[in-house]
């Protein structure tokens, strides 16, 4: 019987530049450098403006054999990835996470059974489902909105919602959530428990960590908080590390009270860095980590 030959796994596709499909779009630059200067990689460019806007794949280079990539860019829509990862495909592209790993990471709902234990409590409702605010408020004390990927933390929406929210004032505001959300809103919604979260002066004390290979690859402050603050249990770290994704991210925060709780889930692969990570580290540790993986296999 013959051996499959498994791909180890030394590209990197970034989106360009909206403007130059050669260069590398501006606002990852440091990510796009990175890679590059562990002397571990090959980096392709596709088109950012051919894709996200006219949903054609070009390329900057041709790919003379197949290679198996890992995606860093921006969010896509499951159904936009899936189209981007059968393109690919058909360019000699396979990315280490398949549309069905996108998906169960990309929309929260997906993951929050395989972490219910440890992230507050949550009701998803599918974009078009009724819901009532009295049946929130016998639910949850106090809770915020988000829709399946993102919040609108920052803004004018409220944090969170009590028993004493009017009808009006939450019809008011879920007004204005679908009005910052516009057309990025994704999947449906997420009624979320809102818990206190620890302070040290004007900051909390929150983890971004990145799995990898199923391996934790980095474990890195996420709230530009102080070297002094404590980090997660390591026995909760390893608890996930072995969710069905060979690359994404959950960010983790300590409470008021002293316990930790998982916060958000994501795909690996449109993850941000923290603020102030060891890109060079990190860029090691995802080659290492895959192919690491691909040879204990």
């Amino acid at each position: 019987m013959q051996k499959k030959v498994r791909l180890m796994v030394h590209t990197i596709l970034f989106p360009s530049s909206y403007f130059d499909g050669q260069k590398i779009d501006e606002d990852i630059q440091n990510e796009y450098e990175a890679p590059l200067d562990t002397g571990l990689w090959d980096v392709v460019l596709f088109s950012y403006d051919k894709w996200f806007h006219d949903g054609r794949l070009v390329l900057s280079k041709e790919i003379p054999s197949p290679v198996t990539a890992v995606y860093r860019g921006w969010m896509m829509k499951e159904e936009q990835y899936a189209s981007f990862y059968r393109k690919l495909q058909e360019k000699g592209i396979t990315l280490v996470t398949d549309p069905k790993s996108y998906r169960y990471f990309h929309y929260f709902p997906h993951v929050y059974d395989a972490i219910r234990k440890d992230t507050p409590k949550m009701l998803a409702v599918p974009l078009g489902t009724e819901y009532s605010l009295t049946d929130l408020q016998e639910k949850f004390d106090r809770f915020m909105v988000k829709d399946y990927v993102k919040s609108v933390k920052g803004t004018a929406f409220p944090k969170y919602f009590t028993k004493d929210t009017t009808e009006e004032d939450f019809r008011k505001a879920m007004e204005l959530f679908y009005q910052y959300r516009g057309e990025l809103l994704s999947g449906g919604l997420c009624f979320k428990e809102y818990v206190d979260l620890a302070r040290y002066g004007e900051t909390t004390n929150e983890y971004r960590v990145f799995y990898i290979g199923n391996e934790i690859a980095s474990v890195v402050r996420n709230s530009l908080q102080g070297n002094f603050t404590a980090k997660p249990p390591g026995s909760l770290l390893e608890k996930y590390r072995s969710l069905p994704s060979p690359f994404y991210t959950l960010d983790y925060a300590e409470l008021a009270d002293g316990s930790w709780k998982v916060l958000e889930a994501g795909d690996g692969s449109v993850s941000g860095p923290s603020e102030g990570q060891n890109l060079y580290a990190f860029y090691r540790a995802v080659y290492h980590c895959l192919n690491h993986r691909l040879l204990d296999n």
